[in-house]
């Protein structure tokens, strides 16, 4: 299922560096928030979201995690457009998983507000939203819909390549992550929600990563 790339110049040692980056940016993330699941007093993956852990004593780390991530995405995007320049997909994929970069960025500027108990001490039931609550919600939404809006464009870019199964899994991460994150957003407290949110969260972040490892497979001297 390798995507085919063209030889251009953009096949440098810097350019599979900045795709490395994109590769790296979903492990990174994953390990180090559920390492923090794991880990912080009071943390309920059945009630809580992955934002909460930006409070608290502790939550300096998932802070940076947020930071580091969103700097890795937007390198391996700039990575893909090198790549990618002037072949189907080659201008907006980029630009969103760009914007995907930005938006984890804006979370980690922006902390999300403590609630549903976490961390310790916290109010049980919202006394509403705070500037940093209400613009990390913003960015979290811009980034997540620009992430969804790059699956679907790899989607087409595949089946113009007449790669079906790449194309199929595209499309499916979109529409499974728009769905769960449109139901999660709606403010559902449902456990099964939140774990099926996490779920795609896991999805499409394996998505993410195995999306550059094909387009660095499909270039010149990569065997």
């Amino acid at each position: 299922m390798n995507d085919t790339v063209a030889p251009t110049s953009s096949t440098s040692q810097m350019t599979q560096t900045l795709l490395r980056c994109g590769i790296a940016a979903g492990p990174l993330y994953l390990i180090v928030g559920l390492a923090q699941v794991a880990m912080r007093e009071g943390f309920d993956v059945r009630r809580h979201a992955l934002s909460l852990l930006s409070n608290g004593d502790l939550g300096w780390i998932q802070i940076l995690n947020f930071l580091a991530s969103g700097v890795l995405v937007i390198a391996g995007a700039i990575g893909l457009r090198r790549v990618l320049k002037g072949s189907r997909g080659g201008t907006w994929a980029p630009v969103l998983l760009g914007g995907y970069g930005i938006g984890l960025i804006g979370a980690a500027v922006f902390v999300a507000d403590p609630g549903l108990g976490f961390p310790p001490g916290a109010a049980l039931e919202s006394t509403g939203m705070s500037r940093s609550g209400l613009l990390h919600f913003v960015f979290g939404g811009f980034g997540f819909y620009a992430l969804i809006g790059a699956s679907f464009v790899f989607a087409h870019r595949f089946k113009t390549l007449k790669q079906a199964q790449w194309s199929v899994y595209s499309l499916i991460t979109g529409l499974g992550f728009l769905v769960s994150f449109a139901v999660i957003a709606s403010g559902s407290t449902s456990p099964a929600v939140i774990l099926a949110f996490y779920a795609a969260v896991i999805w499409v972040w394996a998505w993410h990563s195995a999306v550059y490892l094909s387009v660095m497979r499909g270039m010149p001297g990569s065997g």
